[in-house]
C-alpha cells in the first residue's frame, strides 16, 4: 500500500493538458477558459449617467439653488449640447454625461417650473449617480482568469467588454461503469440477495455540482468478458472512468484483469486510507481510470479526495480543495497505519463527528458536509483539538 500523499501525488503527476478550442461567445456558456481575457476598452466608455434625471455643475448649484434647463441627451446619443452657465440638462441612464458636469440627480427629487430645475435632494452631493469612466473595468486589465468557468453572468460580463469569441478547453467527458450481480436500479422489486445500486445515483450527482455534463454510466455484470468490453469502449470515449466495485481481490472482482486485459498501466492499487484502502488508478494515453471500492461511502470518499482535484486540474480551474483546520467536538480514537476520513458536518465554528462512520452507510454521509482527515500516525484526537477537514463545496 501507499500513503494518501503519494497516491495523491502520482494521479496528479499523471494528468495531462486537455486540448482547447476558439468558440463563439454564444457557444461558450459552461466551458472553462483556457487563457486569460483583457479588456480591449473601458467600461464604461465614457463618464455616463446612472439614471433618469438632470446633469449640472455642482458648484453652479449651489451658488445660485437654481437651473435653466436647456437641451437633453438620451442614451446612445453622439450629439454632445454645448454647456451654458447655469444651465442643466435633461440627461437618460446611459446616456454620456458631458465633461462640463460633474453630478445628475434623479427625476424624482426635482422640480421644473418654466424652465427652471429646483432640486429637493438635501442629501445630494458632487459626482452623484454618475457611472466614471473606466469604473467597471478599465481598458487592457484582466478580465477573467484562465480556470475560470464562464456562467451566464461571465457570458455576459464578456460580452459587455467586447469579447466575441474565447479560447475554451474541451469539456471533459466522464464514464461510469457500474459493476455488481446484486445491484438492482431503484424502484424495482428486489429479489432476494439484491440491493439497490446507489453510486451512479451519487457521482453523476457530484459530477453535475462540478458542472460535468458529458456522462455515460453503463451497468456491468460480474464477468471477466462483458467488463473488458464496456472498458474498452470507455476508453475511446472518455477522459475519465470511474468503475465502482470490483476492485478487491475476490473471486469475482475483475477490475485488475479487465484493465489489464485492456493495456491499462497501473499506476497503483491500495492506498493507507480508510474507507476505500483497495482503490486502483491506471492510465491508458490520456484516459485516466480509477478503480472505487463498492461500498457507497468508500466510492463519495474516494471521489471527493482523489477525482475532485484531477477535475479542477485539467480545466485549470482556480478552485481547489477546500482545507480547515477547525476543533473537533468529539474525542476519537485509531490505531496507526491509516489515514481515516470521517464524515462530519462543519457549522462555521466546530466539526461534528458525525455517527454511522462504517463504509457501506449513507445516511450519515447525506448529513455531512465536509470530511474530517485524521492522518495514518495519529491514534488519537481529542475533544476541541484541532483537526483538518475537507469541505464538499
Amino acid at each position: 500500500m501507499i500513503s494518501v500523499d503519494e497516491a495523491r501525488k502520482i494521479i496528479i503527476e499523471n494528468c495531462s493538458e486537455r486540448s482547447s478550442k476558439t468558440v463563439s461567445l454564444e457557444l461558450a456558456s459552461g466551458a472553462t477558459l483556457a487563457a486569460d481575457i483583457y479588456s480591449t476598452t473601458d467600461i464604461p466608455p465614457f463618464h455616463q449617467s446612472a439614471v433618469d434625471g438632470y446633469a449640472f455643475a455642482f458648484d453652479e448649484w449651489k451658488l445660485q439653488n437654481q437651473l435653466t434647463v436647456s437641451g437633453v441627451i438620451p442614451a446612445g446619443s453622439n450629439s454632445i449640447p454645448t454647456r451654458l452657465p447655469n444651465h442643466a440638462i435633461r440627461i437618460f441612464t446611459g446616456a454620456p454625461v458631458p465633461e462640463a458636469y460633474d453630478t445628475v440627480v434623479m427625476q424624482e427629487k426635482v422640480k421644473v417650473t418654466d424652465g427652471q430645475l429646483i432640486i429637493e435632494d438635501s442629501e445630494l452631493s458632487r459626482g452623484n449617480a454618475i457611472r466614471l469612466k473606466g469604473s467597471e473595468i478599465k481598458s487592457a486589465t484582466l478580465a477573467l482568469e484562465k480556470g475560470t468557468y464562464l456562467s451566464p453572468a461571465a457570458i455576459g460580463f464578456l460580452a459587455s467588454i467586447g469579447i466575441a469569441e474565447v479560447l475554451v478547453h474541451d469539456t471533459i467527458s466522464v464514464y461510469i461503469l457500474v459493476t455488481g450481480n446484486e445491484l438492482q436500479h431503484p424502484g424495482t422489486p428486489l429479489s432476494p440477495g439484491q440491493i439497490y445500486e446507489s453510486n451512479s445515483y451519487a457521482l453523476v450527482a457530484a459530477l453535475k455540482q462540478l458542472r460535468i455534463t458529458d456522462i455515460q454510466v453503463e451497468r456491468v455484470q460480474d464477468s471477466l468478458e462483458e467488463l473488458s468490453l464496456k472498458i474498452k469502449s470507455a476508453l475511446i470515449a472518455s477522459d475519465i472512468i470511474l468503475i465502482t466495485g470490483g476492485v478487491s481481490v475476490g473471486d469475482y472482482d475483475y477490475v485488475l484483469q479487465a484493465t489489464e486485459k485492456n493495456g491499462i498501466r497501473k499506476l497503483f492499487h491500495r492506498i493507507k486510507q480508510k474507507p476505500g484502502k483497495p482503490m486502483y488508478f491506471g492510465k491508458k494515453d490520456k484516459t485516466l481510470v480509477f478503480g472505487l471500492p463498492g461500498n457507497p461511502a468508500s466510492v463519495l470518499s474516494c471521489f471527493y479526495e482523489y477525482v475532485i482535484p484531477v477535475l479542477h486540474f485539467l480545466n485549470n480551474s482556480i478552485q481547489d480543495l477546500k482545507k480547515l483546520n477547525v476543533p473537533i467536538d468529539k474525542s476519537y480514537q485509531k490505531k496507526a497505519g491509516l489515514t481515516h476520513f470521517l464524515k462530519g458536518y462543519y457549522d462555521d465554528s466546530i466539526v461534528q463527528l458525525l455517527d454511522a462512520q462504517e463504509s457501506f452507510r449513507l445516511s450519515s454521509f447525506a448529513k455531512a458536509n465536509c470530511l474530517i482527515c485524521i492522518p495514518e500516525e495519529t491514534t488519537l484526537v481529542q475533544k476541541g483539538d484541532l483537526v483538518e477537514i475537507h469541505p464538499f463545496y
